[in-house]
């Protein structure tokens, strides 16, 4: 019988987390289950810092569905597994303390435990499992790049931000007769760039998963330029890269081992820069930047991430542990932890843009690529 649960969100943050939190929650009171969240992260459960969620009148957890960020904080350079600690001699060194998190679960008398994340917070998730904990996952990530399910919490949001962004970079670049470029997140899936260049009428949306020719990129806005439209809008994810090129990186973060710590950005002002030089045509780049992380949820992101934290609290119900809460054929399901995680099985392992990874990014027979093409969107090839 399930009587006390825990919450925990990790990772970047995105709006939906704490609609999440509040379906789980809400649906734990309707089932007679006590229900905490544990403070930053994965941070929060090495350190024990929790505090109970409820979504009585001035609690916690009223009042939370439209507002972003979330509640019970969040930490991206937390892998229990592989932890910076820094000793009495000011020498770093790379623990696994893991244990010490497993002990805090049974010490709370948690029955079960709830991460919300994405690849790195998931990989924790199955590795916790591993190991013996009653560990439920929910697909979290604006980059929509977790395996086995068709949407994440928070991207909708994102793309939303991304296509509004575009409608207003579109007046401007009418209006002075620029080019327009868009950098948007999504590290290495392209689902937020080729998305919102579709919704925001974009002519140009350069993705990771298509190396790009510039030279494809200024055939297509020249092609605009001879029928009369002296301006183009063009899409670029912080991951793309050229043909025969490499990631632009922005810095290399110092976050720990086990996560990732390579920050994107950069490469739309590249691009910006080799389209003006080869157009003539004045370029000006935007880097969207964490606008696309935070503020209120859109209704989709709302009624996601409920189906989800619901679902979530379902399963634990059922006693069905070492899953991931899941949308498969549009419908909600649950899929093992070692499915989602794919290759990357190694107790404390690096996640990430690695070849074990098992990030859910863009294929070439995506329903979004072709659609792009039918309506003439350049992606660069």
């Amino acid at each position: 019988m399930i009587k006390k649960v825990a919450i925990l969100a990790n990772g970047g943050d995105v709006s939906g987390f704490n609609a999440v939190i509040r379906a789980i929650v809400k649906t734990a009171e309707n089932n007679g289950v006590e229900c905490y969240g544990f403070i930053d992260g994965y941070n929060g459960l090495l350190k024990n810092d929790y505090e109970k969620l409820s979504t009585a009148n001035d609690e916690p957890a009223s009042g939370i569905l439209a507002k972003g960020g979330s509640i019970i904080g969040s930490s991206t350079n937390a892998n229990v597994f592989n932890y910076k600690v820094v000793n009495e001699n000011g020498e770093i060194e790379y623990k696994d303390l893991s244990d010490v998190c497993i002990e805090n679960i049974k010490k709370d008398g948690f029955d079960c435990l709830f991460t919300l994340g994405g690849d790195g917070t998931l990989k924790s998730a199955r590795d916790f499992s591993t190991k013996g904990v009653n560990v439920i996952g929910v697909p979290k990530t604006i980059d929509n790049d977790v395996a086995c399910t068709e949407i994440t919490f928070g991207y909708n949001t994102a793309v939303s931000v991304a296509a509004e962004a575009l409608d207003r970079l579109h007046t401007t670049g009418e209006t002075h007769h620029r080019i327009m470029v868009l950098e948007v997140m999504g590290r290495y899936a392209g689902w937020i760039a080729l998305e919102s260049a579709i919704a925001g009428g974009a002519d140009i949306a350069l993705i990771p998963e298509i190396p790009f020719d510039i030279n494809k990129a200024v055939e297509k806005i020249n092609s605009r330029i001879a029928k009369g439209k002296r301006f183009s809008v063009v899409v670029v994810a912080e991951g793309a890269v050229p043909k025969g090129g490499q990631l632009t990186i922005q810095n290399t973060r110092n976050n720990g081992s086990g996560v990732d710590n390579t920050k994107l950005g950069g490469i739309g002002q590249i691009v910006a820069k080799q389209l003006e030089e080869l157009t003539g045509l004045e370029a000006r780049n935007t880097t969207l930047g964490y606008m696309q992380r935070g503020g209120t949820p859109t209704a989709f992101d709302r009624v996601l991430s409920t189906k989800y934290g619901a679902k979530a609290m379902e399963l634990a119900l059922q006693g069905k542990f070492g899953v991931l809460a899941v949308i498969k054929n549009g419908k909600l399901d649950s899929v093992s932890l070692e499915d989602v995680v794919g290759n990357n099985t190694k107790i404390g392992a690096v996640s990430g843009n690695t070849a074990e990874s098992n990030l859910r990014k863009v294929t070439m027979d995506d329903d979004l690529v072709k659609t792009a093409r039918n309506i003439g969107i350049c992606l660069g090839d």
